[in-house]
């Protein structure tokens, strides 16, 4: 227990800190959006709010996911829609993904041109082929929720800024009497023939447009509405079809629907709007989206921004995150620390995105419209990603959400007609993408820590039903075997050690509920992860159905043999729910040791990834690859074989190698913030290593100390002593004056507020 002279030379501490960091230099002055994965394309350099349903950014490109019947693989840089080393914009989409390895959304691109009329984008090559613009980064501006490029084929200078569910737009134009605003509905990221399923177009009077466009992607029937605002009347308006072999077009061809025709609808078109301007004259745009209606985008739009003051917007979106921003106040070694820090919390709380209009109504996965009772509704939940470190940093940062967040999906659980929790959901749909069923992941761990006030009982029943859906990617070979064969699914190994994870945070939240029989069953299945260890090489390998190994195996392989997104050497270490068994599976301590010292080591020939889009050089150290999430708590493992000195070390060594303050410092895909999340843990010192305990693993802290603000009204202190570049190692810590004899803290810890001191050493401590 802290005596008063410690609490209060904690305040008196924690307040120079707060001044320094935010009186003097707000944390929000410290977001570069621009840091990214420029080389494949997951920069989100455009304007956003904190989890906000608009994110308004420039694309670079429009590249088909189809290329002569094939996939195109030159579309995965375009994931976000930026690629930094693109010379040419084509416009402003309002909806993106922030560091995602598939993609879609890209929705309602709107550019400003000016003389000749072009509706198509044109070429990268030449962009006089069509409405795209050069820019220069030397005429670009990237600030949290603010964007602005001069746009040089037209000398209009662009500049965006958002609320939740508004996109705010000012083009300041030449004098001209050919201005035009373009808005591209055909146009997306990850887009084909055939994608827009529909799009409806009502022009309201010489200032109002509102609409809808259907989508068929990777989320398979997404609709999302809009209301468009003028700040200036247009002079004409029209459209241009691209429908293909469309036989009936019935009765509507009385009228001319491309001039200034009001009721319009197709599956691909690009409306375009005239103005004369005069020079340095701004028009705006004030585009909200709805999951709803068109009546809600409009609603969504006047209780928004319900005024034509651009700057307030801004600012207003800018105390946004520096409120969110401000939860954490630190001090670094170095200038980029802190930019590399409050940049990776910005890149946290993109998402998950608010999906719900101002009045609480959404459209459900039954694809009815829901109002939310007492919680806002969220989507994009990659939860492959983002159960590891995102969600429990969210436990700590931002409980009410996360509250709300696991409110969501169990909405989604209800409203599914397969009774499963989401696998990877947005926009009223699962898409299915990767494995496992990590929901209950993040369900468990914020009922365990106290995050989530609902009914627990429910949870675990949508936990219990979703681990029993048969038929979804082995499920019921994994209950009948203990493992999941070959035969049956080509990730059989990686998901099996998947599913034994998620098993065991299901015993946990039935061993809190008193289910003992619940407990009993999933504990066993969660031993499930031994039934793929091959004790004859060391490492994880599949089976086949009749209990066999298979024989042409190769542990540093991704593709074919058996696993996802990495290989064995990486996800024999995927037991993070008893890292103890691990160990002992493998001998003793010193085996495991050199076992995890040749993962970073080693040499990972080119062969081994050349063919992986989101795995790259850059994120490698060895042959651990951090670019990817199997791996992100491994480097913690060494805790557990009784050298923690090198978890120390490799902490530091992930931190400075695969975080830098520069447009390609990212050394993988953010994938929706879990990387950005595991680089705020890493700086603080410790890290949650299985969602669904109450324990974290000590590091080594790269702050020279963080202030935690906590919802309830506390504060938790890192602080070190004797930090450095050269100074890696802890000789001590203290949790509130005490020495402790572990390697970890615990939730309880953390949220009742206190000091943890790291008194930090050149040398390792044995």
């Amino acid at each position: 227990m802290m005596n008063l002279k410690n609490i209060c030379s904690i305040m008196v501490l924690t307040a120079t800190v707060f001044s320094n960091a935010v009186a003097q230099k707000r944390p929000v002055d410290y977001v570069n959006p621009m840091i990214g994965t420029a080389r494949m394309g997951h920069t989100f350099p455009g304007a956003t709010v904190p989890f906000g349903s608009v994110q308004l950014s420039p694309e670079t490109d429009t590249l088909s996911y189809e290329h002569e019947g094939k996939y195109n693989k030159d579309v995965y840089k375009y994931c976000a829609g930026y690629q930094y080393e693109d010379n040419s914009i084509v416009g402003f989409s309002h909806t993106h993904f922030s560091g995602t390895g598939h993609s879609d959304l890209g929705d309602f691109l709107i550019m400003p041109t000016v003389g000749k009329l072009q509706l198509n984008p044109g070429v990268a090559q030449d962009t006089r082929t069509g409405y795209r613009s050069k820019f220069s980064h030397q005429n670009e501006v990237a600030e949290a929720n603010y964007y602005k490029v001069l746009l040089e084929d037209y000398n209009v200078q662009a500049e965006l800024t958002t609320t939740e569910r508004v996109g705010f737009h000012r083009y300041t134009f030449p004098d001209s009497k050919e201005a035009h605003i373009i808005l591209d509905l055909k146009s997306g990221i990850y887009n084909y023939d055939g994608k827009n399923v529909w799009t409806v177009v009502r022009v309201v009077n010489d200032t109002l447009v509102t609409g809808y466009r259907q989508t068929h992607g990777w989320a398979r029937t997404r609709t999302v509405y809009f209301a468009m605002t003028f700040s200036k009347p247009f002079k004409s308006y029209g459209r241009k079809s691209f429908d293909k072999n469309q036989v009936y077009r019935g009765f509507w061809r009385k009228f001319n629907q491309d001039e200034n025709f009001a009721d319009l609808a197709g599956k691909d078109m690009v409306m375009y709007f005239d103005f004369d301007t005069n020079k340095d004259e701004p028009v705006q745009i004030k585009f909200a989206i709805s999951p709803v209606s068109q009546s809600n985008a409009l609603q969504n739009l006047r209780a928004e921004v319900p005024h034509w003051d651009f700057d307030r917007v801004k600012e207003a979106g800018k105390s946004k995150w520096n409120e969110e921003l401000s939860k954490i106040a630190i001090e670094t070694i170095t200038e980029d620390d802190k930019v590399n820090f409050y940049t990776a919390m910005y890149h946290a709380y993109l998402g998950p995105t608010i999906y719900m209009d101002v009045n609480g109504q959404y459209k459900g996965l039954d694809q009815e419209v829901h109002t939310a009772q007492g919680f806002t509704n969220y989507t994009t939940f990659s939860l492959w990603d983002t159960f590891r470190a995102l969600h429990p940093f969210f436990n700590i940062l931002q409980p009410s959400r996360n509250a709300d967040m696991v409110e969501s999906m169990l909405a989604h659980y209800d409203q599914s007609v397969l009774n499963m929790l989401p696998i990877w959901s947005h926009y009223a749909n699962d898409n299915w993408c990767m494995s496992g069923y990590h929901a209950v992941s993040v369900i468990a761990d914020a009922i365990l820590k106290g995050v989530y006030k609902g009914d627990p009982h429910r949870a675990l029943e949508a936990c219990i039903a979703t681990s029993n859906r048969r038929d979804y990617e082995g499920i019921g070979e994994y209950i009948d075997y203990g493992y999941i064969p070959h035969e049956v699914n080509s990730n059989s190994v990686s998901t099996t050690l998947e599913y034994a994870y998620n098993d065991w945070c299901i015993a946990q939240l039935a061993l809190k509920l008193g289910r003992k029989d619940v407990y009993d069953t999933y504990m066993k299945r969660a031993q499930n992860w031994k039934n793929v260890f091959d004790p004859s090489i060391g490492f994880m390998r599949p089976k086949d159905a009749k209990g066999n190994f298979v024989k042409d195996f190769d542990v540093l392989d991704t593709h074919g043999q058996g696993f996802i997104e990495g290989n064995s050497w990486n996800y024999s270490l995927f037991v993070p729910q008893d890292p103890n068994a691990l160990v002992a599976l493998h001998g003793n301590k010193k085996r495991f040791v050199n076992y995890l010292d040749s993962l970073f080591t080693m040499e990972l020939p080119d062969k081994y990834f050349e063919n992986t889009e989101d795995i790259t050089r850059d994120g490698i150290i060895g042959n651990y690859v951090h670019g990817n999430e199997p791996s992100h708590h491994v480097v913690y493992l060494y805790n557990y074989a009784g050298t923690p000195w090198k978890t120390q070390a490799r902490v530091r060594q992930i931190l400075r190698a695969m975080y830098q303050a520069r447009h390609d410092g990212l050394g993988g895909n953010d994938d929706c913030g879990q990387m950005s999340a595991w680089y705020l843990f890493g700086a603080m010192g410790f890290y949650p290593i299985a969602p669904g305990s109450l324990h974290y693993d000590l590091g080594s802290p790269l702050v020279k100390q963080a202030v935690i603000n906590l919802d309830n009204g506390k504060q938790f202190v890192i602080r070190t002593k004797n930090q450095s570049e050269k100074n890696v190692y802890v000789s001590k810590v203290l949790l509130n004056n005490k020495e402790l004899d572990r390697t970890y803290i615990t939730h309880e810890e953390i949220m009742a507020g206190g000091e943890l001191l790291f008194v930090m050493s050149s040398k390792p401590v044995k």
